[in-house]
């Protein structure tokens, strides 16, 4: 047990090709600070899995478990297209696991790196599903407090009318239940602090708004290429969140209509109570916005670059943060 417990926590490249919890390894997709994602093959079932191995010590602590354990079976219960379906939770060898459907693509993080400020139009579908993700377990009493680009999937869509899929995942392992095993404390995260709440920063109680802020802070870096607040150590970050207006997103994109940077404003307010009540309102304010701006003065959709291809003037590349998040091939 000591054994596999040490390969878990230390050499998880050992673990390549081993069975764990009925789940054969085949190769590492994914880290953070408390866990590891493997893609495994279900020997049970034969299909692949996303298997999730969290960190050896939050085992030890009865109290994360016990919140682990319920807040995986409360995302499990959601039956949502844009969630990532949980198979399976549980702990084997002194580690707490996760067994998930399998995605083949990319997370939202990876694709802005790549590729850099996406299409406003492409933004607002991948937004819109993730959205209603959100508000879907809201109404289930799931806040998720982490929401952030590497914990939005995105997959190749069905067809040319939805040429994305997106999933939201990681409800399991969400910082209230890093909170009580000590992991964190007053003024201090797991993971990124870009998209943190203001009431979350305070230690003030959050329910769905504290995911409204978070998802507004992605859907900004989505379309500006960075989130909006950028400093230079991490409390004053802290500080931008609780005190500091959010820069007008038109200052990264002037394509943009004026219009977006009230929708943003309002998605960013420092008390809950100023923000949209759900994250497909704040949605469907940024979707307004936006499509009253004129082609010419706003990035350009693809159907609107198509037009342009075909235009006298010959084929145009369009510059690099209008180019579609997928091509055919």
């Amino acid at each position: 047990m000591a054994r596999d417990t040490s390969l878990f926590s230390g050499r998880p490249s050992e673990l390549i090709g081993r069975q764990v919890a009925g789940y054969r390894i085949e190769r590492e997709i994914g880290r953070g600070g408390m866990a590891v994602v493997y893609r495994a093959r279900d020997l049970r079932l034969e299909r692949t899995v996303a298997l999730k191995l969290l960190a050896p010590e939050l085992a030890r602590n009865d109290t994360f478990r016990r919140r682990f354990t319920h807040e995986s079976r409360a995302a499990a219960a959601i039956d949502h297209p844009h969630i990532v379906p949980v198979f399976e939770a549980g702990e084997t060898d002194g580690v707490l696991y996760i067994a998930m459907r399998y995605v083949e693509g990319s997370d939202l993080r990876h694709l802005l790196d790549r590729r850099g400020p996406l299409v406003p139009a492409v933004a607002l579908r991948i937004a819109a599903q993730i959205a209603s993700a959100l508000d879907a377990a809201h109404e289930h009493g799931l806040v998720h407090r982490d929401v952030k680009p590497g914990n939005i999937l995105v997959a190749r869509g069905t067809d040319s009318d939805h040429p994305e899929h997106s999933y939201l995942t990681d409800f399991g392992l969400t910082k209230k239940s890093l909170s009580l095993t000590g992991f964190t404390t007053v003024g201090q995260f797991v993971g990124t602090l870009d998209y943190v709440a203001p009431e979350q920063i305070s230690g003030k109680p959050v329910d769905g708004r504290c995911d409204v802020y978070g998802f507004a802070c992605v859907v900004y870096e989505a379309l500006a290429g960075h989130p909006p607040f950028r400093r230079d150590d991490d409390m004053a970050l802290l500080w931008a969140h609780q005190y500091d207006d959010p820069p007008p997103l038109t200052a990264s994109r002037p394509d943009l209509a004026p219009d977006v940077d009230a929708v943003f404003a309002r998605g960013l307010a420092k008390s809950p109570d100023a923000r949209y009540d759900t994250c497909l309102a704040f949605v469907a304010a940024l979707r307004a916005a936006t499509t009253g701006a004129r082609f010419g003065t706003h990035a350009p959709t693809e159907v609107d670059l198509k037009v342009v291809e075909t235009s006298a003037e010959g084929p145009k590349r369009p510059p690099p943060w209008a180019r579609p998040v997928f091509r055919g091939g």
